[in-house]
């Protein structure tokens, strides 16, 4: 062991196995550290890398919370109450919940550079792909299905918010895609790393694999800490850490933004699905990844905090102007089609309401989910 001055540098010697050969890594650990971690200088001969190494939360000191903070918070429970409200008076949420569902996974897929779209994606949940549809449209479809798996889990079967639990999300989410060959459903059993080339080019390199233990098991209990804490801070903050730790070899960006929504469920926030954030960290996502940056750079946890707020606060309120627009559209088409015979009507009127939730549907689809022969069927759609 080495000591140098204030500033301490200690040195250690591993073992470290690659391809089955015995390697010595110098690992030099920078103990100045900031309120979120530290930073862990290896070097492994012409190789040399800093990983970081994020501290136990909740953060010390405690997040600071300033008068933009609280009004910022006040503003985003505000809306998601508001959310809440116009959710649970729609005659049927289930359309609105699925069709926004589409949305998110289309939008935070695209993010990790999928190309299909929202309508590609509709269509191949009926069977209808074609040569032009993107091969990557099941990422999306994992997606769904993935948070779908997730909210079912936490709720109808009341299986704990746990480690086990993000595993198993993440199994569904690369299931037969991009990145299937990565250890769907496994923690990281090597260091990864985010932009750049390699290693040394990288912009961010998250703690190494036996590092990332002792801070998933500190992040699975603060998930479960009864400590008063606002609850949309907290799920800031749990975002921010696994976004630190990185746990996987793909598909952590994600697994941090669908976590987000199971989190504000978990914690009965919201009483139903129906707030994402994707589109607004895409739009924003400079910033997105310039706060989050700056937590492990600076410790700076208020400016993350404080950017998530805001767009908590923006998308609930959107997604509430949209609900009711979504609703006040389905209410004009079952006018419009009042003037048709007693029983087209009916038929009519379970058709729209079947294509809220299902926008593209087959001939075959109508006849299946309203009950009816194709031949009628196809008398409805030409209708």
């Amino acid at each position: 062991m080495c000591k140098k001055g204030k500033g301490v540098l200690t040195l250690l010697l591993k073992k470290h196995i690659i391809d089955n050969n015995i390697n010595l890594i110098i690992v030099m650990e920078n103990i100045s550290e900031n309120r979120a971690g530290r930073y862990r200088k290896t070097l492994s001969g012409e190789f040399a890398y800093e990983s970081f190494i994020p501290n136990d939360l909740p953060p010390t000191p405690p997040v600071m919370m300033d008068d933009k903070m609280q009004t910022l918070l006040s503003e985003a429970d505000r809306a998601l109450g508001g959310l809440n409200v116009v959710a649970d008076l729609l005659p049927d949420s289930n359309y609105f919940i699925l069709s926004y569902l589409r949305k998110e996974a289309t939008l935070s897929s695209k993010i990790e550079g999928t190309k299909a779209t929202f309508v590609d994606v509709a269509k191949a949940q009926v069977g209808v792909v074609d040569e032009e549809t993107p091969n990557d449209y099941r990422e999306i479809i994992n997606y769904i299905d993935a948070i779908n798996y997730g909210l079912r889990r936490i709720r109808k079967e009341e299986f704990p918010f746990s480690l086990r639990l993000l595993r198993e999300i993440h199994a569904k989410l690369l299931s037969g895609v991009r990145g299937q060959h990565k250890t769907p459903g496994e923690f990281r059993k090597s260091q990864n790393w985010i932009g750049g080339a390699s290693i040394r080019t990288a912009h961010y390199i998250p703690p190494a694999a036996e590092e990332i233990w002792k801070s998933l098991d500190n992040f699975e209990k603060f998930i479960h800490d009864t400590r008063p804490m606002p609850a949309l801070i907290k799920i800031g903050i749990i975002h921010s850490q696994f976004e630190t730790i990185h746990p996987f070899l793909d598909g952590n960006g994600r697994m941090g933004r669908l976590l987000i929504t199971l989190l504000l469920c978990h914690y009965k926030i919201l009483n139903k699905p129906t707030l994402y954030l994707s589109e607004y960290f895409s739009i924003f996502r400079s910033d997105y990844y310039d706060r989050l940056n700056a937590v492990h750079e600076k410790g700076d946890f208020e400016g993350w905090l404080k950017f998530f707020l805001e767009g908590v606060a923006l998308v609930a309120v959107e997604a509430t102007q949209t609900a009711r627009k979504i609703n006040s559209l389905k209410e004009e088409g079952i006018k419009k089609i009042s003037c048709l015979s007693s029983q087209s009507s009916k038929r009519a009127i379970s058709l729209i309401e079947k294509l809220f939730s299902q926008p593209v549907m087959t001939v075959n689809d109508v006849a299946k989910g309203i009950g009816i022969t194709f031949a009628n069927a196809n008398n409805l759609v030409r209708k």
